[in-house]
């Protein structure tokens, strides 16, 4: 059946706002609330179209607008599927693996390096340590649905915690870290963005030039000591940061 049929659809022909972006506007808004979920099949653009008063060319460029946003693709020979929502993440301090479990993700982890190497000047500087001593380097590809969503490098003051592989691919890191019993409590983050490598491009599944959200972010646990310093790339098609701006008295 075709789960559009349940979402009440309408427009408002008066509206100058054009046909088919008020049609992509409800069925985006139908993803981002799990009325469309992952891997549903959208019906026959005819009978949509028809159910709608609506041409046929309006409800493809609807469709298309959503493909477009990396929401909805088209499958030859299965038809139109929902692949999943924007993650749209806070900036508070929490983990990618715990908001993407939040948006109803089911997140995944592999594992691309797991060493302990010497301190960069970088490093050392962030987590307080001397240039050159150990520090452990997870490098991890974060994944949602099966889909790459972030490519994940953090560095961690040797010793602090076990980070054996296995675990690391089960969970997220800072869930790891609140169970060795380390208090997570403030961190300084920076974000911005660019323009994807050939590399980065393999890895995140994006063509080479793509635009790239990134974030560096040192983490302190509650006595002050640098736990965690953190260099993440994700994909701007599938992820955003959201602020909340207060006026200061």
């Amino acid at each position: 059946m075709d789960p559009t049929v349940a979402l009440h659809l309408g427009v408002d022909r008066s509206s100058p706002v054009p046909l088919y972006f008020q049609l992509a506007q409800q069925l985006e808004a139908a993803i981002e609330r799990g009325a469309l979920t992952p891997g549903s099949l959208l019906g026959n653009e005819i009978d949509l179209a028809g159910r709608l008063g609506l041409s046929r060319p309006t409800v493809r460029q609807a469709i298309q607008s959503l493909v477009d946003k990396g929401l909805l693709v088209r499958r030859r020979g299965v038809g139109t599927q929902v692949v999943h929502s924007q993650v749209k993440r806070p900036l508070e301090l929490s983990s990618l693996y715990d908001d993407l479990e939040a948006a109803g993700q089911r997140p995944q982890t592999r594992v691309l390096r797991n060493v302990v190497e010497p301190a960069s000047a970088e490093t050392a500087a962030a987590l307080g340590v001397a240039e050159g001593s150990d520090v452990h380097l997870v490098e991890r590809l974060r994944l949602a649905h099966g889909e790459p969503m972030a490519h994940l490098r953090n560095r961690i003051p040797a010793g602090l915690l076990p980070l054996d592989t296995e675990r690391l691919e089960a969970t997220g890191l800072y869930r790891l870290m609140r169970a060795a019993g380390i208090t997570l409590h403030s961190a300084r983050q920076s974000v911005g963005a660019r323009a994807a490598g050939a590399e980065e491009a393999g890895l995140l599944a994006e063509a080479e030039g793509a635009p790239l959200l990134t974030m560096e972010r040192t983490t302190f646990d509650d006595t002050g000591r640098a736990v965690e310093f953190g260099s993440h790339i994700y994909r701007a098609s599938r992820y955003s940061f959201e602020f909340q701006l207060l006026v200061r008295p």
